[in-house]
């Protein structure tokens, strides 16, 4: 029976499936914020061909039950670490982006938007879905790093407070 008959050696798995992971952990900072809800057709088919196409460079010439059972512990198992080393600032800010100002009392910031992939229709969208008609009723608009736009409204009163936040885990 072939099914625990490793192809390659079980330490390749492991490297292959990092190193696989940290790549695509690296494309996807770089690609951007997008919350998943907002994938558009051509994300998704994306992730379906990166799906495919990584699949041979973490299993080789292998496909037994067993590689496949160290390739998911290790990806699993990687996640998790991530998911432990987020919670130091340092790390925290090499993987999630910094928010970006969009719109600043009342106009659009063309630069931020242009960098971020974001179009005026998108922003303006976000601003009627916080019940404002325009963008000059916007004191200010920011895309967040998990995707999101938020929008303060001009008029709302600023509240300061003596806390300085300097981290915020996301549990």
């Amino acid at each position: 029976m072939d099914l625990f008959q490793f192809g390659i050696a079980p330490w390749e798995f492991i490297v292959r499936a990092i190193g696989i992971d940290v790549v695509l952990l690296l494309a996807l900072r770089i690609f951007g914020k997008r919350e998943l809800g907002q994938f558009t057709l051509y994300d998704l088919i994306l992730i379906l061909l990166v799906a495919n196409a990584v699949q041979p460079a973490m299993t080789g010439p292998d496909s037994s039950l067993g590689g496949g059972f160290i390739i998911i512990g290790v990806l699993v198992g990687f996640n998790w670490l991530l998911g432990k080393l987020d919670r130091y600032r340092l790390f925290h800010r090499l993987l999630v982006p910094d928010p970006r100002i969009l719109i600043r009392d009342g106009h659009y910031v063309d630069r931020a938007l242009q960098a971020e992939g974001v179009d005026r229709q998108e922003a303006d969208m976000a601003i009627r879905e916080h019940g404002i008609d325009d963008v000059t009723d916007v004191r200010l608009g920011v895309l967040e790093p998990d995707g999101t736009i938020s929008i303060v409204p001009r008029g709302t009163a600023t509240l300061r407070t003596r806390r300085v936040v300097r981290y915020v885990h996301h549990a």
